[in-house]
């Protein structure tokens, strides 16, 4: 089997998908793609998977890393096999998320960081996840940097409408979200569905939108359901 390809969310490197690669890698090939640190937009970033990844793909993105998967699977429809999409979106920024990227932007560029992620965390995890899981948070924003922020906030910000085409999505796919999600609300989780044939929605109770770290066992019991049935 090809490589899964595990595409992490904004600003976010390889320990959001630890526990994911903890379970699964005894079992499947893994690959963490970092394309989203080296590219301005999601078409370049994909363009970029795509190029360095020959042959068929599995696609599992959390957030951004969703975003990103729809966009690779416009690009080749042809060689995506299947996909997973943790608490994502299709939907374009609205003026208003846009407007409050844009404010943050100048705070990173100053390095004032903190001012913009911590309040941030209760928005991005469930209240009974904030005491274990906020430091880490932090900490892998902090690794990002200031540079990395601001340019795939940017990224984010120019993304089309990726609703039109979901239809014509072929592969399995997989939708999951969390019932708290304050970032990502369920109801573009549960569009999402709605647009693909034959999507399996799957809703995680007490959880935010850090799905991978806040349910690991219940995310991972998911994706070996998944996975087998490819």
């Amino acid at each position: 089997m090809p490589p899964i390809t595990l595409l992490p969310g904004l600003a976010c490197d390889a320990e959001i998908w630890q526990d994911q690669i903890r379970a699964l890698a005894p079992r499947y090939p893994l690959q963490v793609s970092d394309a989203h640190t080296r590219f301005g937009t999601l078409p370049e970033m994909a363009a970029a998977v795509l190029a360095e990844q020959p042959g068929e793909l599995r696609l599992c993105g959390t957030s951004m890393g969703g975003m990103l998967a729809l966009e690779i699977l416009r690009q080749a429809p042809q060689r995506v096999k299947a996909l997973a999409l943790l608490a994502s979106s299709a939907r374009p920024d609205t003026p208003e998320l846009i407007q409050l990227r844009s404010d943050a932007i100048p705070l990173f560029e100053q390095g004032r960081m903190h001012e913009v992620l911590e309040p941030n965390v209760p928005l991005a995890l469930h209240p009974a996840h904030v005491p274990a899981l906020a430091g880490r948070y932090l900490a892998m924003m902090e690794r990002a940097g200031a540079a990395q922020l601001v340019a795939q906030n940017r990224a984010i910000m120019a993304r089309p409408d990726q609703r039109p085409w979901l239809p014509r999505i072929a592969c399995p796919t997989l939708v999951v979200f969390g019932s708290s999600d304050q970032i990502l609300p369920p109801e573009q989780s549960l569009e999402l569905a709605a647009l693909i044939p034959g999507a399996r929605l799957e809703v995680l109770s007490r959880c935010g939108h850090l799905l991978t770290w806040e349910q690991p066992e219940a995310v991972n019991a998911l994706l070996m359901d998944w996975l087998a049935g490819l």
